[in-house]
Formats: C-alpha cells, sequence, structure tokens
C-alpha cells in the first residue's frame, strides 16, 4: 500500500468513527437521556439559571417529541422532532408508556411553537386547577402551605442572556440583596417543593382550568415569574399540555454554572454536583 493509499485509508476510517459515534450519540439521546440547560429562572429554587442536567426519557415512553430537534440557523439546518419521528405520532399517544405523577418536574415541548420547556406537574387530567390569592386550588382543595423563609441572590446578569432577577423588594441596585417569600408546598400524596413569591401579581387570581383528558397542567416553582398553564397558549402561555408533547422527567442535576457559559469551569456551583430534583 503506498502512503497516499494509507493517508487516504486512515482519513476514511476517522470519519467512519465520527460518523459511528454521532450516531450511537443520536440514538443514545432519542432512547434515553437528554441534556437539558436551564434558560430561566421560573423554576427557582428548584431549578437555577445554569443547571445542566438530563432529562430520563424512559419515564413516559416515546412519542414524536421524543426524538430532538436540530436547529442550527446559521448553517441552514432547521430539523424538527416530527420529521424525525413523525412515525410515533398518533392521537396523543405513546409507546412504552408511564405515567406522569402529580409534582414531577417534566420537560415538555410547547403545543404551538414546539420550544422545550420545563415546569412541575400539578394538574392530572379531569383534575380542576385554580389558584386564588396566591394558593394553589386542586379539586377544590387549597394545597397545604408553610412558610420557609426567604430566598436571596445578588441582583446581577444571570445565564448567557444576561437577565436580572425579580425581587420582593423592588427596587434592587446592582450587587444589592434580592430577596423573595419562601414556602413549601405540599401536593395530595405528600410530594414537597419550594415555591416562591415576589407580590400579588395577575396569575394569582385565576378562573378554574379543568385540565382535559390526555392532557396536563404546568406551573413554575418561582411563580410570579414564570410563563406556564395559567396562560392559555393564544395569550402566549403553555394552556393544557397534550401527553404525546412530553419529553421526560427532570430527576437530577448534574452540574450548575453561575457565568456565562458552562464551558466556565470556575463558575460552577459546588453544591449543586449531582443534586437530585424534589
Amino acid at each position: 500500500m503506498t502512503a497516499k493509499a494509507s493517508v487516504g485509508s486512515s482519513i476514511l476510517e476517522t470519519v467512519k468513527t465520527i460518523v459511528y459515534a454521532l450516531l450511537i450519540a443520536g440514538v443514545f439521546r432519542t432512547l434515553f437521556f437528554q441534556p437539558f440547560w436551564i434558560p430561566s429562572g421560573s423554576m427557582k429554587e428548584t431549578l437555577l439559571i445554569g443547571d445542566f442536567l438530563f432529562v430520563n426519557k424512559m419515564a413516559y415512553g416515546y412519542s414524536s417529541a421524543s426524538c430532538p430537534s436540530l436547529k442550527f440557523p446559521s448553517v441552514g439546518i432547521d430539523i424538527d422532532s416530527s420529521d424525525l419521528c413523525g412515525f410515533l405520532d398518533g392521537d396523543n399517544s405513546r409507546i412504552l408508556a408511564g405515567e406522569p405523577e402529580r409534582g414531577d418536574v417534566v420537560v415538555f415541548r410547547h403545543p404551538v411553537n414546539n420550544n422545550d420547556f420545563i415546569k412541575r406537574l400539578v394538574g392530572l387530567p379531569g383534575d380542576k386547577i385554580q389558584m386564588k390569592d396566591g394558593a394553589l386550588y386542586i379539586n377544590g382543595t387549597a394545597v397545604a402551605v408553610r412558610d420557609s423563609g426567604q430566598f436571596e441572590e445578588v441582583m446581577a446578569p444571570q445565564g448567557p442572556a444576561g437577565s436580572f432577577p425579580l425581587c420582593e423588594n423592588a427596587p434592587v441596585g446592582a450587587g444589592g440583596l434580592c430577596t423573595k417569600s419562601r414556602s413549601i408546598e405540599t401536593l395530595p400524596g405528600g410530594k414537597e417543593y419550594v415555591v416562591l413569591n415576589i407580590g400579588n401579581q395577575g396569575m394569582d387570581h385565576t378562573g378554574v382550568f379543568q385540565v382535559p383528558d390526555g392532557h396536563f397542567f404546568f406551573i413554575g416553582d418561582n411563580r410570579d415569574n414564570s410563563s406556564d398553564s395559567r396562560l392559555p397558549q393564544s395569550a402566549g402561555g403553555v394552556g393544557f399540555v397534550p401527553f404525546e408533547n412530553l419529553i421526560g422527567r427532570a430527576d437530577r442535576i448534574m452540574f450548575s454554572s453561575a457565568g456565562r457559559s458552562m464551558l466556565f469551569f470556575w463558575t460552577w456551583r459546588g453544591d449543586r454536583f449531582f443534586k437530585g430534583i424534589e
């Protein structure tokens, strides 16, 4: 074999190795776990901007939403999950389906714009959900709540978007201490988690939402800074989410970065490695 042929063979083997690796990674991501980077503060303090986690896609089975969307406008790539997994689409159904539980933290595909969201599941099919004076009611009964002090963070840009937190003690200058009221909710069945409150907001007072069959109702833990099922899709919210739009359950944070990029390892939060999600 000539030197030129040897080099060509080596390049071909390298390309094949890369292709195989990408295929294996794609199958792994589609079937088992999908990485997710928290971009907003709607789930504080359960999830912080910059938390990096893997979503368990086996928890609820598979639908057309299970495939990742590949969107790279700079190079003209815009492939929706339904383009790859459309064969799984079928009347709000899933294969190997597992039932979500009230209180799960779930990643799902928005029913209209197809963006991925992460919120807490509070309403199951058939439930009646309402917010009254900031309290969550499920089937006419207020969810148990107890005070848990304050949540504190520095008034500074957060994450790649450089967004500033909303504060109950506003106005707060740059570098000041931003606070929110902190409570612990206990759902029927005993699931407990932290919720934050900024003040009296419009979404603290809603009508009764009757969750349709095959759909779910989601709310962010950071109640006054979350676009969720309390707003209809026509008003920019999430509305009721079909079963087929669920991607998976968030179980554990792998690591967390307080900086503008997860590559800035010096900004990683040491207390959030492999932290379980309540």
